[in-house]
């Protein structure tokens, strides 16, 4: 049976600037790979010593290991290049940029773990059960597929996601066998699907937005299908865009949510609930019973403080289609999806966290 965690959030911390220059300095030469490695160790020693003051029922190692969510797979894996698919984005300094992610060029072939060396750093340190954060498969389909590049030698996006579904499940069994209890699959381009203005820019480039949707799920269900799962907590985390505080996509969950929440075999849906940007929670009522959906009602792009007020009322709104007991609470997003993190600061993620857990405590005692 899955830990019923209440209080969690999505993954990534803001790094603290000693890291950021650490970085940039191995990058240019002046720090060597074990160098940046301590510099990693020791914020991320702090990240957990934030976690555990806060009180968090699950942490993380921040990502600090990352440049963004996802480019862990680009590193892992030989048959990316240098090339990266525009994203429009909206919000502070919003237009069009490039994304993390690169583009597949060539015939892909792993040639290291995605998430290196996290793992027995985490156990050594973490004050509480920690999860680690694997993009999935579908991450891929729209942002790493070029036409004219990619197709020499995936024919498809789907049979370009199939591949990388499979490096994503050898990763997922890996964690397993290392003893890890709580994994989360992060799948942001889902709600690409339920955007009427980011559909119409697909159709204009050939993508018919529903098969893509279909190729989408169909590459994520099948890296999941089977996994052992005793004693295990498996979690998908759906938000719509987080880079600098901006987002791309808009537009309530309900296009997608009844083949969404009704196919993938997981046990927990951490959704983006913030704004007005991600609609009602009247989609909830398609979520198989027994499952939980962690409502990301904080914002880590503003600093606007919640109240605990507002957020218990929240829940009770979605309370009406998701049993209380099948509910949990998280911040909407990361804090730093990117490594520049949003537009907030250290103190205001700190009292966001706070909020978080007295939240949860009061709900859930």
């Amino acid at each position: 049976m899955p830990a019923p965690y209440r209080a969690e959030h999505v993954g990534s911390l803001l790094r603290p600037p000693e890291l950021l220059q650490a970085r940039t300095d191995h990058a240019e030469g002046r720090l060597t790979a074990d160098g940046l490695r301590a510099a990693e160790d020791r914020a991320i020693l702090q990240a957990l010593e934030l976690q555990r003051q806060v009180g968090l029922d699950v942490v993380t190692d921040g990502e600090f290991r990352r440049g963004s969510w996802l480019t862990s797979m680009a590193e892992a894996v030989d048959g990316f290049v240098p090339d990266r698919i525009i994203v429009e984005w909206h919000g502070p300094g919003g237009g069009p940029e490039a994304s993390t992610a690169r583009v597949v060029g060539g015939r892909l072939t792993q040639k290291r773990r995605l998430t290196a060396g996290e793992v027995s750093f985490l156990a050594a340190h973490a004050p509480a059960p920690f999860k680690i954060t694997v993009p999935t498969p579908s991450s891929f389909l729209l942002v790493s597929f070029k036409p004219g590049l990619t197709d020499r030698w995936y024919a498809t996006r789907a049979e370009m996601v199939a591949e990388l579904g499979r490096v994503v499940r050898r990763e997922l069994e890996a964690l397993l066998g290392e003893g890890v209890r709580y994994l989360q699959l992060d799948a942001p381009y889902y709600t690409s699907f339920l955007d009427a203005r980011v559909r119409a820019r697909l159709g204009q480039v050939g993508i018919d937005p529903d098969q893509a949707f279909q190729d989408s799920l169909a590459g994520d269900v099948a890296c999941l299908a089977g996994l052992a799962r005793e004693g295990v907590t498996i979690g998908l985390h759906l938000c719509r865009g987080n880079s600098r505080s901006r987002w791309f996509t808009e537009g309530g969950y309900d296009p997608i949510a009844e083949k969404l929440f009704g196919s993938l075999p997981v046990d927990r849906f951490l959704l983006e609930y913030d704004t007005e940007r991600s609609g009602g929670f009247a989609p909830l009522r398609f979520v198989p019973r027994g499952k939980t959906v962690v409502l990301g009602l904080v914002s880590t792009k503003e600093t606007r403080p919640e109240s605990i007020d507002e957020l218990r009322r929240r829940i009770d709104e979605a309370a009406r289609h998701v049993p209380l007991e099948h509910l949990a609470l998280s911040p909407q997003c990361g804090f730093a999806s990117v490594a520049a993190g949003n537009l907030i600061s250290p103190d205001d993620q700190r009292r966001k966290l706070e909020l978080v857990v007295e939240t949860a405590r009061k709900v859930w005692p």
